[in-house]
């Protein structure tokens, strides 16, 4: 079984290529994001689109929480259980990672 064709390596040079499009590329956009680049590329626009997201799950649920005072036969309460649900998931995954973050930046700077 041979993983590279002949023209594929040169002595130590090895040309890489993403083989899954979910996999992040060498300035950490996915396949998909790689293509519609923005001008906040990198790890920052990465960072930047997932708060977004975060963001997005947390006004679609006040949005549905503020419906169901209003509007109480027009949402469903499982709905609004499910997103209330999906926000709180998102805001503590965000927050274990921003503290990991913090974390990791303490013991760089302590390594000093």
């Amino acid at each position: 079984m041979s993983l590279f064709g002949p023209s594929q390596v040169t002595g130590d040079v090895v040309t890489l290529m993403r083989t899954n499009p979910l996999h992040l590329d060498s300035e950490g956009l996915s396949g998909a994001a790689a293509s519609a680049k923005d001008e906040t590329g990198g790890f920052q626009g990465l960072v930047l689109r997932a708060l977004d997201g975060v963001n997005g799950i947390t006004q679609k649920s006040l949005s549905l929480e503020q419906q169901m005072v209003v509007a109480p036969q027009s949402v469903n309460a499982h709905d609004v259980t499910i997103a209330l649900g999906e926000a709180n998931m998102a805001l503590s995954m965000t927050k274990a990672i921003v503290d990991r973050v913090i974390r990791a930046y303490q013991e760089i700077i302590s390594a000093r």
